[in-house]
């Protein structure tokens, strides 16, 4: 170690009562986390690139500092998805502080890595009073059955009004207006169960019509249209 010559005249003055880091909540315990691999946690946070064009939810399950289990879900740009791809090979078996320092290539990805570390370093995880934390699996619940995100697509313009595009339902085939032309309710296909159905033996047709569904007062409904044609 390499003091000035200050330092090196000083006399010394002995620090008093520290008692260590504070402890903070991880998996039903209160830790003093000194090095990576006493933090432990399952969490997910929103991260978004500079331009602002696109983000990704990232949900992480650490034990013992080390990533385990990774779940990458990105919208709004084409290259994020190709990022997301790189992360999930990447991520699972680096310590958190290696992940901070790994070229995640995305810059939506890098941000949510960085909301994530915080949150885990400061005791903020979703399962901060889980005793165990949450098994290795965990970040698939999220998805669902069909293992698929789960997306809001919405568009509006003043001169047209409402479009519902996709719910978590899924891909929304009809809009049901009433008699003023507001939406009343709408009719769907879930893609995840369709192709769930075409994957036991189903035909396209088959799955197709035992994958939709309906939402709201469609039996009411004077009118439909399709929210991406009309």
């Amino acid at each position: 170690m390499v003091y000035s010559k200050e330092v090196e005249d000083m006399c010394v003055v002995h620090q008093g009562v520290h008692h260590g880091a504070a402890p903070i909540p991880e998996e039903a315990k209160w830790v003093k986390s000194r090095e990576v691999k006493d933090i432990s946690g399952f969490t997910h946070g929103v991260g978004w690139c500079a331009p602002q064009q696109g983000c990704c939810k990232l949900s992480l399950n650490v034990k013992e500092g080390v990533i385990q289990e990774c779940l990458v879900e990105t919208i709004g740009c084409s290259g994020m998805t190709h990022s997301a791809a790189m992360a999930s090979e990447i991520l699972p078996g680096l310590t958190v502080l290696e992940a901070l320092n790994t070229d995640l290539v995305c810059d939506a990805i890098n941000t949510a890595m960085r909301e994530l570390f915080l949150q885990i370093a400061y005791g903020r995880s979703q399962s901060a009073f889980s005793e165990d934390g949450l098994a290795i699996g965990a970040g698939l619940e999220d998805l669902g059955k069909g293992h698929r995100s789960q997306v809001g697509t919405m568009y509006g313009t003043l001169a047209k009004g409402p479009r519902y595009l996709e719910m978590t339902d899924g891909y929304v085939k009809e809009l049901a207006l009433d008699e003023n032309d507001e939406i009343i309710g709408y009719k769907f296909v879930n893609f995840g169960k369709m192709m769930d159905f075409i994957k036991a033996g189903d035909d396209a047709n088959t799955a197709y019509e035992k994958a939709s569904g309906q939402y709201g007062r469609v039996a009411d409904a004077v009118k439909f249209i399709d929210p991406r044609k009309e």
